[in-house]
């Protein structure tokens, strides 16, 4: 199967939110002086980001937005234009920086921040949010397909390990969409016993992976699965709390969550989309699909700025992925072949995907992004 794919741009480095002009031109100075890559974003940092980059240099309306969304980090610097103020000093310590410097008086301060390169951590996990660009789009499926590739991939490197499966990456698949089918169902689990998210209570905004892991339903020994629940009432689905516990627990556990986000983008959508590490948007190659794609990115886009889109066939008036995606303005991770006999494979029992299968093949091609690249961002000119 040929997939066409354009990878997200890549490589540690400073990560600058700043709006004064002056001191934006003084920290690319900088970065030139000290051979360091430099990315110039906007206030919507997404979690790869900030994670990653070696140094981050924020000003007051930045680290005050980054501090209501993001965790604290270390090698945070807040920088202004001229001596720090009340202001600046009350952002910095929302955000947890461990600098305010004022330019120009503190550039050889900020020189040697350049310089120093960051130890970066390889313990936490991924998060992967999975969202439909219009009605009908397959995320359900792909989000399915991503955490069974992960798994299988994980027990493939298990093996190699000497049979270590604690040697093996834990992946989570967590149903965000209350109206969906229901991911258990997907998988042909929903008859195996374990929680979902009714049954799940959050105290103190924790969840503990090893338990959790136990008490969830399993495909295979590597995939777990957190689905809503089904009953005569309202559909039940997580609450933004639980959903934020879940999600991290994951994460820290050194796993990877693939999160089916609805296209609502409810408060619990939207806090999944937060603490992604990509975002990925599922579309038909179709120009209806690619309308109503545009608006979902708009959206998508305020809440992270690091996602691709994964474009599915057929392609009934011809329309080419690469050109759909360069009218979105959005990388274009994998282009698939629809998936086929899917709906006969649903009704019989679940996802059945072979390596070769279409939808495996572009699930490979978005966890490359996830694993390869740690680093995605907007790189200044």
């Amino acid at each position: 199967m040929n997939i066409d794919r354009i990878d997200l741009p890549g490589g540690l480095g400073v990560l600058g939110v700043v709006q004064a002009k002056a001191v934006v031109e003084c920290l690319r100075s900088i970065a030139a002086a000290t051979d360091q890559t430099f990315v110039e974003a906007s206030t919507s940092v997404g979690r790869m980001d900030w994670a990653s980059a070696d140094l981050v240099v924020l000003d007051a309306d930045a680290a005050r937005e980054c501090a209501a969304r993001l965790p604290r980090r270390d090698r945070v610097v807040l920088v202004c234009d001229g001596v720090p103020a009340l202001a600046d000093w009350q952002a910095a310590t929302a955000v947890g920086a461990e600098r305010v410097l004022g330019v120009p008086d503190d550039e050889p301060t900020l020189v040697a921040a350049f310089s120093e390169r960051r130890t970066r951590s390889t313990t936490d996990g991924a998060v992967v949010a999975v969202v439909g660009g219009c009605g009908g789009a397959g995320a359900s499926s792909l989000a399915a397909a991503i955490a069974l590739e992960s798994a299988r991939g994980s027990a493939l490197a298990s093996a190699r390990a000497a049979g270590d499966e604690s040697r093996a990456r834990w992946t989570l698949l967590v149903d965000a969409d209350p109206l969906g089918g229901g991911l258990d169902v997907l998988l042909g689990i929903e008859g195996k016993q374990g929680l979902r998210w009714p049954g799940l209570a959050v105290e103190g905004g924790r969840v503990f992976a090893d338990a959790l892991r136990a008490a969830l339903p399993s495909h295979g020994k590597g995939l777990s699965v957190l689905a809503c629940g089904r009953g005569d009432g309202e559909p039940d689905g997580p609450a933004p709390a639980a959903a934020k516990a879940v999600v991290e627990s994951g994460r820290s556990a050194g796993g990877l969550v693939v999160c089916d986000v609805p296209r609502d983008l409810s408060t619990v959508g939207e806090s999944l989309l937060d603490g992604a590490d990509l975002v990925v948007v599922v579309l038909p190659a179709t120009v209806r699909g690619g309308l109503a794609a545009e608006r979902v990115l708009a959206r998508v886009s305020e809440r992270n700025p690091n996602l691709g889109i994964v474009i599915r066939g057929p392609a009934p008036g011809g329309l080419r992925s690469g050109d759909l995606a360069e009218s979105l303005r959005t990388p274009l991770l994998a282009s698939m072949r629809p998936e086929p006999k899917i709906d006969r494979m649903l009704e019989r029992g679940g996802l059945d995907l072979g390596r070769r299968s279409p939808l495996s093949v572009g699930a490979r091609a978005v966890l490359d992004v996830v694993t390869a690249q740690p680093h995605r961002g907007r790189r200044s000119a």
